[in-house]
């Protein structure tokens, strides 16, 4: 078995092995931050485009239908009750407005819910959050040494080095 960074398991692995591992999980984590909030601002914005075509459709279906729709209807409404035929328009007419209230209110619906969500904002506060924590990290203390003793790897160093 060895460590993400292929060394072995429990082998003693050197600072500049440390630091590249900690380097490249901190590049991964911020890509990932990244990709979180393009997969959130894409769904606001798709929330956005459906309540923008919602209420698009609510403004072709009242300017578009209502002709139609009130001639048919009202000699409708005529023909069944043998009201006056300027009474009948006034039904069909408001059964057309009806019909576009409730496109409206479903479109600002959907508005509201693309307004509300906040997926940048999301992730801006996991990234404060993950800085907040790394800000507190600190090192692994190291133990006191006298000052007339020399660490066993500054040795090493020294007769490699002569």
């Amino acid at each position: 078995m060895s460590a993400p960074d292929g060394s072995p398991v429990g082998a003693e692995r050197s600072i500049g092995q440390l630091f590249a591992s900690a380097t490249e999980n901190m590049s991964a984590l911020v890509h990932d931050e990244i990709a979180l909030a393009k997969a959130q601002l894409k769904r606001d914005v798709q929330r956005g485009a459906t309540s923008g075509g919602l209420l698009t459709a609510a403004g072709l279906v009242l300017l578009f239908s209502l002709p139609m729709l009130s001639f048919a209807l009202a000699y409708g409404i005529h023909t069944w009750s043998d009201w006056n035929l300027a009474v009948c328009f006034l039904l069909s007419f408001a059964a057309n407005v009806l019909v576009a209230l409730v496109l409206a209110l479903v479109g600002a619906v959907f508005a509201k819910k693309a307004k509300k969500g906040r997926g940048p904002q999301k992730v801006a506060a996991s990234m404060k959050k993950t800085a907040v924590v790394l800000q507190k990290a600190k090192p692994h203390p190291r133990p006191e040494l006298p000052r007339d003793q020399v660490p066993e790897a500054i040795e090493a160093v020294a007769r490699s080095s002569s």
